[in-house]
């Protein structure tokens, strides 16, 4: 039996809930090097992103001192393969957002279900690949599975209400509809500078979500607006979905709230659908190879100059108190399209 010691790797986590503040929110450890299970891809990561599901997270699951590693958005190269696995080989780019029930991927090795994973966009660095896997999911998920539009049928008429476009998945969610559909964009945001990037990502209207939504809406779209994409303020903004909505819309949600009255949308038949960008990883669907398709049409699109990335800001190498300060600036609500860290 060798006597030699694992090998470790530097890793950024937390063992427990505290407010993000605190010195030991987020801690620099050392953790064992992963080994990849039979369909897992073992990828050094050389950048990731930061997404709300991180902290939220961190507030509300306390792993009881035990380390948990945060973090569903990397790129980074294939440095090992599971005996099973078929789409990748080492010394592939790959970018991803993983599972949200397996370790995150802020440690400098990761393993990950090759299913999930596509091909790393060739144009861009890394760190502008790893803001795109999660937000492109979601976006993608909740467009043309969700909601049903068809991706490439520029002849779909029709308005698309975006709130918070300038936001990770609002910036993504309006870029794919703009490329890939005939409809008419209309995003929310209240600052300048959120204004300004949510028009650059392709919104043909922005109006102020600060503001009461109905008469806004009334001047965008007088013809009404048929599909809703809400990623913040859905149960606030329902009543006014209800009334803006053309009979037989669409909702589809990703933010969290408590209550919904969707009474209010029966006498349109507006349906309303939630969209998790996790559920096929989460309860090993049949279709999780959907992921790495959808993230490999992403890249051909981002390398065709299609799709941009949604990369606004990088805080440096992957450490404690970069991340912390990732943490605070989403928490805060202040972030515009994506927070990258780069490199160990």
């Amino acid at each position: 039996m060798s006597d030699t010691p694992a090998p470790t790797m530097p890793a950024v986590g937390y063992r427990a809930s505290l407010p993000i503040d605190h010195p030991d929110s987020l801690l620099d450890l050392d953790l064992p090097v992963p080994r990849p299970g039979p369909r897992d891809l073992l990828v050094r990561v050389e950048a990731v992103a930061v997404n709300p599901v991180d902290y939220k997270v961190r507030q509300n699951a306390d792993p009881g001192e035990e380390p948990r590693v945060l973090g569903w958005d990397a790129s980074g190269t294939v440095v090992g393969v599971g005996a099973d696995v078929e789409l990748f080989e080492v010394g592939d780019e790959v970018f991803y957002a993983g599972a949200l029930d397996r370790p995150g991927a802020n440690s400098r090795f990761h393993t990950v279900d090759e299913r999930l994973v596509g091909r790393k966009p060739a144009t861009l660095t890394h760190a502008e690949a790893a803001a795109l896997p999660l937000t492109s999911l979601t976006a993608w998920e909740g467009l043309f599975e969700r909601l049903g539009l068809r991706a490439g049928g520029v002849e779909q008429e029709g308005t698309l209400l975006v709130t918070a476009a300038a936001g990770g998945v609002g910036s993504v969610v309006t870029q794919l509809a703009r490329a890939l559909t005939g409809l008419t964009v209309i995003g929310t945001a209240s600052r300048p500078e959120t204004v300004e990037f949510a028009r650059r990502m392709g919104a043909h209207h922005v109006v102020d979500h600060r503001q009461p939504l109905v008469g806004q809406l009334a001047e965008a779209a007088p013809g009404g607006v048929d599909h809703v994409f809400g990623t913040v303020g859905t149960d606030r903004n329902l009543a006014a979905y209800a009334e803006v909505l053309n009979p037989f819309g669409g909702i589809v949600a990703v933010d969290d709230f408590d209550t919904l009255d969707i009474g209010l949308l029966k006498a349109k038949s507006i349906a309303f659908h939630w969209e998790f960008m996790f559920t096929r990883s989460m309860f090993h669907t049949r279709d999780q190879l959907m992921q790495h398709r959808i993230l490999n049409e992403v890249a051909r699109l981002v390398d065709a100059g299609v799709l941009t990335t949604t990369a606004t800001a990088d805080l440096g190498p992957v450490n404690a108190a970069n991340l912390r300060e990732a943490h605070r600036i989403l928490e805060a609500g202040t972030a515009v399209g994506k927070l990258t860290l780069s490199g160990f």
